[in-house]
């Protein structure tokens, strides 16, 4: 039998496909949607810069008239004549109550995530996941004032504890004066960045490949031992990008810190004793009355507020890429 042509041309006369061509064939449609990408991103970076640009050259009058040392000093008389500030006492104010947020929200947070998204049967999980996002969007003043009048009354008997059995350290010390301190305000960040922290990480946990905790279950695992090899590798970029972004709004909170700290430029060993200041609270509680060289100190003040919140928003980035088992390309 001869053999068959293969390479004839398909009846009536249509030669071969031909390969799409290179760029020139893209639709109308992508090129649009491609430059609207791009103008976004391009729009982005020259609104950082130009942020940065203006907080430069404001911070840069206020801290040549400055007679302090802008890093150490523990004052802030920018309306003086000449003006003496400094940002010790903020960047240790903004620093702690962060890291203290950090410390109670993100384990709560990871566990609260894991209850939704492998542990609650389906109707218990939709209602805590709706109760969860509902608690991110309630506005800051709403947790200040809770703060307030709530937290701030009802938090003395922990601090007496507290103090009873660790005021030893110095750290855990208290005097009995209004709870208005560092840990308050701590707790109270924890409490409003707990929802953002969750929702993002549930929403990450939920992606997990089914066929990985299928395999892991048929091996023999447990359900925790499951969530341990698959769900928690799987979820960990996501876990530190919700960690960040809930750092990036402990970090940058103004009206709830300024309605429960009671402001002093002071530094105290005691997180529970009453006083202390951060960025925000600092810019939102002066900015009325200060003068022009005030104002421009306190912009002073916002860059290195802006330049923490890059800092540690580009180390979280140089973790997740120096760490390819974080990314979920792998999984």
């Amino acid at each position: 039998m001869p053999a068959t042509r293969t390479d004839l041309p398909p009846p009536g006369g249509a030669g071969p496909a031909k390969a799409p061509a290179g760029k020139g064939a893209t639709r109308p449609g992508d090129r649009i949607f491609s430059g609207l990408s791009k103008g976004a991103g391009i729009t982005l970076l020259v609104i950082m810069a130009a942020m940065a640009a203006f907080l430069t050259a404001r911070s840069v009058v206020a801290v040549q008239a400055n007679e302090g040392n802008f890093l150490t000093t523990f004052e802030w008389n920018a309306n003086a004549d000449p003006p003496v500030f400094g940002i010790a006492v903020l960047l240790f104010g903004t620093v702690i109550s962060s890291i203290i947020a950090m410390v109670l929200a993100v384990p709560v947070a990871v566990g609260i995530a894991l209850f939704i998204s492998h542990y609650a049967p389906r109707k218990l999980s939709g209602t805590i996941g709706y109760v969860v996002d509902l608690l991110a969007a309630v506005p800051s003043i709403i947790y200040g004032l809770w703060g307030a009048l709530f937290l701030v009354p009802h938090i003395t008997g922990l601090y007496e504890w507290l103090d009873q059995f660790f005021g030893w350290t110095g750290v855990l010390s208290y005097d009995g004066s209004p709870a208005r301190s560092l840990m308050t305000v701590g707790i109270l960040l924890a409490i409003m960045i707990l929802p953002i922290i969750t929702s993002v990480t549930r929403e990450v946990f939920k992606q997990t490949p089914r066929a990985h905790e299928e395999a892991a279950l048929a091996l023999g695992a447990t359900r925790w031992e499951m969530v341990r090899m698959t769900v928690l590798p799987f979820g960990r970029s996501g876990v530190i990008s919700a960690s960040m972004l809930g750092l990036g709004r402990a970090l940058g909170e103004t009206m709830a810190v300024a309605t429960v700290l009671s402001p002093a430029f002071l530094i105290d060993a005691s997180l529970l004793e009453s006083g202390g200041a951060t960025f925000a609270q600092n810019i939102a509680s002066q900015f009325k009355e200060a003068g022009t060289m005030g104002r421009d100190a306190l912009i002073a003040s916002g860059l290195v507020l802006f330049l923490l919140t890059m800092l540690v928003n580009g180390a979280a980035r140089l973790i997740i890429a120096r760490r390819k088992e974080y990314s979920g390309a792998n999984a």
